[in-house]
């Protein structure tokens, strides 16, 4: 606890050293950062990859979007109304594809992203904005660094309780899960029930990140929001920072997110991406447990160091 004491301090003073531009980066790094813990609260503890997570964030997103344009409903009952959407609407679709698992849970959740994409540009096009989405939807608050200091807050106190969370019996439950379900099963706990919690919390977290994220950008549109390069930013995240640690999908986020920005100015357009996927990989081979197993080996060797003198 006393790291994410030091990590909340650190990440609290930053507007007083940064510009609004950088601020406006860590505004997007926060974001990926929430979704990735999202999806490694999943996928990075059960072993049940999900290539679907857009799909839940679109539900949140759609669903705050069109209470606030069409019905004017208020952000602090629109918000919480789509987190309760994202989480009945995505445990319904997905309760059935728990009972799978392996190459064949990834395809049916990348299906539900798919049928999400196109739907909300054929049904009721009136409604989601049709191919085109929805603008000039109201922000929560205006400005980088009130931006800034409602994602950092959101963010770290979705990593705490993610973090306590798994330190429980629970969050052993899950990491056995994801290396024999089977003795899980034989040892008498209900894996499905655990599976489905852990899924509804996942679902949860994607829901508000979506929310928010719809209010602050101020539009939505389905071509954004299910964009290949939007899962697979948020797939990278949690790999590269590694997988099944919380505070590792935070760095990826924020390495990831820095990288692509600093790429920009040099490498205009697509070929940015795959000079991005290329550092990844590099990153991955070296690092095959991510970013978080350097940090562990430093703070490690320090402590060592550190005992010895």
């Amino acid at each position: 606890m006393r790291g994410w004491l030091v990590f909340g301090l650190l990440m609290f003073s930053l507007p007083l050293f940064l510009s609004t531009g950088t601020l406006r980066i860590f505004v997007m790094a926060n974001f990926l950062a929430i979704f990735a813990m999202s999806w490694d609260a999943l996928s990075g503890r059960t072993g049940y990859i999900s290539f679907g997570h857009p799909f839940l964030i679109g539900i949140a997103g759609y669903t705050t979007a069109m209470l606030t344009y069409h019905l004017g409903v208020p952000l602090y009952l629109s918000i919480p109304a789509a987190v309760v959407v994202t989480m009945i609407g995505g445990t319904l679709f997905f309760l059935p594809a728990l009972r799978i698992r392996g190459t064949y849970f990834a395809l049916v959740t990348l299906a539900f992203m798919e049928i999400m994409y196109h739907l909300t540009q054929v049904i009721a096009p009136k409604v989601t904005g049709g191919t085109r989405g929805l603008s000039g939807l109201p922000e929560m608050v205006s400005g980088a660094i009130p931006n800034y200091y409602l994602t950092c807050s959101v963010m770290l106190l979705i990593g705490i309780g993610l973090w306590l969370l798994i330190r429980t019996g629970l969050g052993t439950a899950l990491s056995a899960i994801g290396v024999d379900e089977e003795a899980v099963k034989s040892s008498g706990l209900n894996t499905n029930r655990i599976k489905l919690f852990i899924f509804t919390i996942s679902a949860m977290i994607a829901g508000i990140g979506g929310a928010l994220y719809v209010h602050y950008l101020g539009s939505i549109a389905p071509r954004a929001l299910f964009d290949i390069n939007f899962l697979f930013s948020i797939l990278v995240a949690a790999l590269v920072g590694g997988a099944g640690t919380i505070v590792g999908p935070i760095m990826g986020a924020y390495f990831l997110t820095f990288l692509l920005e600093y790429l920009r100015p040099y490498i205009p357009g697509a070929g940015r991406f795959v000079l991005y996927g290329v550092i990844t990989l590099v990153v991955y081979y070296f690092a095959p447990k991510g970013l978080y197993s350097i940090f562990s080996s430093l703070r490690q060797r320090l402590s060592g160091k550190a005992g010895t003198g």
